[in-house]
């Protein structure tokens, strides 16, 4: 998390360089590229995937320990943009990609280390649908806001394993719905538009895919496991 924070602050600070750079009065850069009733795009960035733990609360009273510990890794993206144009300041953008992710959980209430922790790599198609609301144009740079709905194909799930976790094979649902909310900037370059964002991505669903025994004690108690992630695009048109 803190390391995304930097990366965007980074953009932050790169979006004050370039309005230096064009200057108080710049010549303005593909004044008419967002005129454009369709367009089209690239974007590559980084991935951090993680879950929130729902319990029931019943079981949960009785064991204290039943916490899952979620330790996140950096992940990269990397897909196409479609972008519609539905008026001056409103764009729908679909947005189709691929992102690898790892998540490290550890349950704490296995006290056997070789069977207290779990690596879920994944492989996601994910297709976000967004709407984007840009502010006014100012010289070679304009803000924007992003909100939409999206969903993802987990390549790596499992879903159709007979095997669960006392086998060590963990299962997931093979796809999961989310609703996204971020904040980027298009810059206007003289040849491109480059455009830096940073994005959260909220789980709807439960996407935990529980063990063949109901006591287990990985997935015994767990009313829902939702993901949570935060992606930092940069997209080239």
């Amino acid at each position: 998390m803190k390391k995304f924070l930097i990366i965007f602050i980074v953009l932050l600070g790169f979006q004050g360089y370039s309005q230096s750079m064009f200057g108080k009065k710049p010549l303005l850069n593909m004044e008419d590229w967002d005129k454009q009733r369709i367009y089209w795009g690239y974007f590559l960035g980084f991935n951090s995937y993680d879950f929130k733990f729902d319990y029931d609360a019943a079981y949960y009273e009785n064991n204290k320990n039943l916490d899952v510990e979620v330790r996140t890794n950096i992940g990269f993206n990397v897909g196409l943009v479609g972008n519609l144009r539905l008026m001056e300041y409103l764009d729908l953008r679909f947005e189709p990609g691929l992102y690898y992710s790892q998540r490290d959980l550890h349950f704490p209430n296995i006290t056997d280390k070789g069977k207290s922790n779990r690596e879920v790599s994944s492989t996601y198609i994910h297709f976000p649908l967004l709407l984007k609301f840009s502010a006014l144009r100012t010289g070679n740079v304009r803000p924007y806001v992003l909100a939409g709905y999206s969903q993802s194909l987990n390549l790596s799930s499992n879903y159709k394993a007979k095997d669960d976790n006392y086998e060590g094979r963990f299962r997931m649902k093979q796809w999961t719905a989310n609703y996204e909310l971020g904040v980027g900037v298009d810059l206007y370059f003289e040849y491109f538009k480059f455009s830096p964002s940073i994005r959260g991505v909220f789980g709807i669903d439960d996407e935990l895919i529980r063990d063949n025994r109901p006591e287990s004690p990985w997935t015994g108690g767990i009313e829902s496991m939702k993901t949570r992630g935060i992606f930092v695009n940069f997209t080239f048109h």
